[in-house]
């Protein structure tokens, strides 16, 4: 079935929010675990990175509340760990074996990344979910997802999104906006397209890892963009 055999995928906690903008939609992450399951089923092997933007967003709180933002940073950290476990729990419920991995240590529910781990993780079969982002303020998790792509050997990087690809425009704005089927990373950056943010494209060019932007909230497209289908947008070289 697959086009790649090891990916990272990257995941924003809006998406698991649906229209509710807060918390863990049920059917939402019931199905996108189904869907996990089954591409790691086909023999892929999968790496998550979650967002915590449905739990708490560090960026626009320190500048709307005036809050400090290494601070807000940090509590966005621990609402990645909040995903990560529910994300493992759904799946484990499906059968799939996990392992949540957290850049700030909590031994109590989660391992500490350590990339040699996460990769014996991922070659003995278990879908390894990465929390706390990069572990240090500043950073997003878009930046994470590539470092964590690095680090596992990931071929490429999927970003689930709530729209088809990238746009030359906001397509919600504009209803002539144009969907790119394929465009190169310095495209992305001289353009300021939002495909993730400019330390993680900057990385994923450095490195030639391609990243796949797709819609996720249609039914399948993970399996699809796995298989190497024309889903979505692709950022390469």
């Amino acid at each position: 079935m697959a086009g790649y055999s090891r990916v990272l995928l990257k995941l924003s906690g809006e998406v698991l929010a649906a229209d509710k903008g807060f918390g863990i939609d049920a059917d939402v992450i019931n199905r996108l675990a189904s869907e996990v399951g089954a591409v790691h089923q086909s023999g892929v092997e999968l790496g998550v990175v979650v967002g915590g933007g449905n739990i708490f967003r560090g960026v626009s709180t320190s500048v709307d509340h005036g809050m400090d933002r290494v601070s807000a940073d940090y509590m966005g950290m621990l609402g990645t760990v909040i995903n990560a476990l529910a994300l493992q729990s759904t799946l484990e419920r499906q059968g799939f074996k996990t392992r949540v991995m957290s850049a700030l240590h909590m031994n109590a529910v989660c391992e500490p990344f350590i990339s040699r781990k996460a990769r014996r993780h991922l070659e003995k079969g278990r879908i390894v979910i990465f929390g706390c982002g990069t572990g240090n303020p500043y950073f997003t998790t878009d930046t994470a997802a590539a470092l964590r792509a690095k680090e596992i050997g990931a071929e490429v990087i999927l970003k689930g999104t709530k729209v088809d690809g990238v746009y030359d425009k906001d397509p919600k704005k504009h209803d002539d906006a144009e969907l790119f089927n394929e465009i190169s990373f310095m495209e992305a950056l001289s353009k300021q397209l939002r495909v993730m943010d400019a330390t993680a494209v900057s990385l994923c060019m450095e490195e030639k890892i391609p990243i796949k932007v797709f819609n996720i909230i249609t039914e399948g497209n993970i399996q699809r963009v796995v298989a190497g289908d024309n889903v979505g947008t692709l950022v390469t070289n």
